[in-house]
């Protein structure tokens, strides 16, 4: 099993480099506070066949919410064919659906970092709801917002308030804005409260190649069209299109604060 999780792997990457963004999120990835290791241990079991075991434990009552790129769900796909049918449903945060991404124009970062791997999981036929950075971007936690978190008592609100300078200082320089996107809050809630965003339903591909590299493209169905292409016959997955964001960040400013 160790063997052939490699190799997949290897293939999904195509021995692409990892790319980090510490420019976003500081070296550490938690705004260089560099706070102390966790004390738990990784299990041995990695993270796809944990997937599938739990899957198949809990046949349609599984929620994966996946927040960076997708190479363990490709992989969970590849080494289980019934992975699909038990698991409940795919939360993801990725694609730029008709607006420029953010590691270029044509990508969003979690699509771009592996987008065979993406590619694989929106057409393997399971529950899928992606969140694009197209719905995120209209979900904004302010200055007045962060200095809420920072005056508050809440012990979670405390914690971001420290690593979030880095996360804001980015946005400054690149989006030239006094604030930053809850695109991670906003996924996880598609989980959790569905109703507070609407959707699209269609075929979504992910180009794989050239400079469109990890290109999210939503073909929804309204044209039925006479050639056999990689378009057809492929399950259709839903595509968030509208959110309510001052109710989200309502809730996660009262969950932290709290």
């Amino acid at each position: 099993m160790a063997h052939q999780y490699i190799e997949l792997l290897f293939l999904l990457k195509k021995g692409t480099k990892l790319r980090i963004a510490d420019f976003v999120h500081g070296a550490d990835g938690l705004g260089n506070q560099n706070f102390s290791p966790p004390k738990g241990k990784a299990i041995e079991q990695s993270a796809a066949a944990f997937m599938v075991e739990q899957a198949k434990l809990y046949p349609g009552k599984v929620t994966v919410v996946a927040l960076g790129p997708l190479t363990n769900l490709a992989l969970a796909v590849e080494l289980d064919p019934a992975f699909v049918k038990n698991i409940g449903q795919i939360v993801l945060l990725g694609g730029a659906f008709s607006v420029n991404g953010n590691v270029n124009p044509a990508a969003e970062a979690n699509i771009f970092g592996d987008p065979e791997a993406a590619d694989i999981v929106f057409t393997c036929g399971a529950d899928v709801v992606a969140v694009g950075i197209n719905v995120t971007h209209q979900v904004v936690m302010t200055d007045a917002d962060r200095e809420k978190l920072a005056q508050s008592k809440g012990k979670f609100a405390q914690y971001l308030s420290k690593i979030l300078e880095v996360y804001f200082a980015y946005h400054r320089e690149a989006y030239s804005m006094r604030g930053v996107y809850l695109h991670d809050p906003a996924a996880l809630l598609v989980a959790v409260n569905p109703s507070l965003f609407t959707y699209t339903e269609g075929v979504v591909r992910v180009q794989t190649s050239g400079i469109t590299r990890g290109l999210t493209i939503l073909y929804n169905k309204q044209k039925r069209f006479a050639e056999v292409t990689e378009w057809s016959d492929k399950p259709t997955v839903k595509v968030a299109v509208t959110v309510d964001a001052p109710s989200i960040v309502k809730l996660l400013m009262d969950r932290l604060m709290d």
